[in-house]
């Protein structure tokens, strides 16, 4: 007789594969404790999510396609289904990219499905690293993972650029033109690395395959390797971060249990995910490379413009005033080595290095498991607003020539508008996003000492007219009392008394450190008649009854 089965317990089959697992590679401690880790339950937690499900979707549409795509710039002429196109030369890119999209089914929907999610792949990417930014999130000790989201974004962006250049059509076409352009004004090495990439002069025939082979296999397998080592290695190592609220701290965690509520929660957000792209990809017509013909090096589509993602390179590109220096004898390039070059360098590197930036101006080296609130650090958040807009105005000259068509204004009007933007955005973005984040600051602490507004006008026996208030409840106002540990400390010379003393900082450190302090988040101390406050009149007006 066999032993009944208790409730709760898993079958006998079951127990003994898992045990069976287990002997021969271990980790059945791991899955146990990793079944029970708690998971944060604020949506924004859930951005990251989106970025690695669309990574999925577009591995799975890219092998689809692989498998009827031919990366050869090998000249054909074409006879199949599109007809306007029937006798025209063009490379075997092209014409297999017909073919997918008008003769094989599902072809187009795969495509568009491949180019959707590609696009909010980097999207949720983007907003991710701004909720991390905003919030502190790449504080010690989440560095090394704020460094490798940073990689992320970068070998997205390039992969992205290299997949819509494979049609090989012409607008395609015009994006490698301006990549050959890139890669010849790098000095010295500029030329060795175009003939590398294209194979010989441009265009070439040897572009195509190469580009195949990084999109397809060299950046997909770094990403392959950093994907689980972002989002699942030190994530599932480290404590997971928390937004200030009641019970929160920097030694606990708050959320739900992996399994089963996470794991419910998340594979329901994967078909959310999958859904959208594919309604999108169904409905919004995206890349109709049938529309742009095949690549002519002597022709350039009017109005071209490439994906979002690549919009501030190009605005940066159309910026740029005609620099050009000789130096020993050899031409260097400003016009495009600047925009090119040294506009994505300083941003991304900026992005990089910032942990260390910040931790150097407010000296503070302690873990931070809890997050901040954007308004609680000013100087932080401006500077998050200021790179957004510096970001936006280059994604807007980007498209300069549309807004003076669009607008009926001189071309070289809207250049000079951006050129000034450019420059004087930023500093606009700081100075609002600063007077903002105090503007927050003092309704916080006006709620708490006045509470909430009612809405519900009370008129007194003497004439008098106050309105009711309800204090803040204790999970509302436990943000704005809780302690938590400050975002900089307070630097000073030292006194040393004796021969070796430590050493000072410097005068531009301790200037940053006092600007960085100026109007921190500080805890405010709830009203001492808070139980009253529905007692309190807020507004009074005398009248007659």
């Amino acid at each position: 007789m066999t032993n009944p089965q208790r409730p709760g317990q898993a079958p006998g089959a079951l127990r003994a594969t898992g045990r069976a697992v287990d002997d021969r590679f271990g980790g059945g401690g791991f899955g146990a404790k990793a079944l029970k880790k708690a998971f944060p339950d604020h949506w924004s937690f859930l951005l990251g999510e989106i970025a690695m499900y669309c990574f999925v979707i577009v591995l799975l549409t890219g092998v689809f396609l692989t498998f009827f795509f031919k990366p050869s710039a090998t000249p054909v002429i074409y006879d199949g289904s599109y007809t306007k196109l029937n006798g025209v030369e063009m490379s075997e890119a092209y014409a297999s990219t017909l073919h997918i999209s008008f003769d094989i089914r599902g072809g187009l929907l795969v495509r568009q499905i491949h180019h959707w999610s590609t696009v909010i792949f980097l999207a949720a990417i983007l907003i991710h690293m701004l909720r991390n930014f905003f919030t502190g999130a790449f504080r010690k000790p989440r560095e090394l993972n704020w460094v490798i989201g940073v990689v992320l974004f970068m070998l997205v962006l390039l992969n992205g650029l290299f997949g819509y250049s494979l049609p090989d059509d012409l607008l395609s076409g015009t994006g490698l033109r301006i990549l050959h352009g890139v890669l010849l004004s790098i000095p010295v090495v500029g030329t060795y690395l175009a003939m590398f990439l294209f194979g010989g002069e441009y265009p070439g025939e040897e572009i195509i395959p190469r580009l195949f082979t990084i999109h397809v296999l060299l950046i997909p397998g770094i990403l392959l390797a950093l994907l689980p080592l972002h989002a699942v290695i030190l994530t599932w190592r480290q404590t997971h971060t928390t937004f200030p609220g009641r019970g929160a701290s920097e030694r606990n965690q708050k959320g739900y249990p992996f399994f089963p509520v996470f794991i419910g929660k998340t594979t329901a957000y994967l078909f959310w995910v999958v859904g959208v792209c594919t309604l999108l990809a169904t409905f919004a017509q995206i890349n109709p490379v049938w529309l742009y013909g095949p690549y002519d090096p002597g022709a350039i589509s009017a109005g071209s413009q490439p994906d979002w993602y690549m919009g501030f390179l190009e605005g940066s590109l159309r910026l740029m005033p005609a620099w050009e220096i000789v130096l020993w004898g050899h031409n260097i390039t400003l016009s495009v080595i600047i925009p090119a070059l040294v506009v994505p360098g300083a941003l991304f590197g900026g992005l990089m290095l910032y942990p260390w930036i910040e931790r150097w101006v407010t000296g503070d080296r302690s873990a931070h498991h809890l997050l901040d609130r954007p308004r609680d650090v000013p100087v932080r958040t401006s500077i998050g607003v200021a790179g957004i807009v510096f970001y936006g105005v280059l994604w807007l000259a980007g498209a300069n020539d549309i807004i003076a068509k669009t607008f009926n204004v001189p071309l070289f009007g809207t250049t000079w508008f951006f050129r000034f933007a450019v420059i004087l955005g930023p500093i606009i973005g700081y100075i609002v996003a600063y007077r903002w984040c105090l503007g927050l600051q003092r309704r916080d602490r006006h709620l708490l000492e006045h509470g909430l507004e009612t809405g519900i006008i009370r008129m007194a026996p003497e004439g008098g007219f106050s309105e009711m208030e309800v204090p803040l409840s204790r999970e509302a106002a436990s943000p704005l009392t809780d302690e938590r540990r400050p975002a900089a400390i307070p630097l000073e010379r030292p006194r040393g008394d004796g021969a070796r003393a430590p050493k000072a900082p410097g005068r531009l450190r301790l200037a940053l450190n006092r600007r960085f302090l100026r109007d921190l988040r500080e805890p405010v101390a709830p009203h001492p008649d808070g139980e009253r406050a529905a007692e309190r009149p807020a507004v009074e007006q005398r009248g007659e009854r």
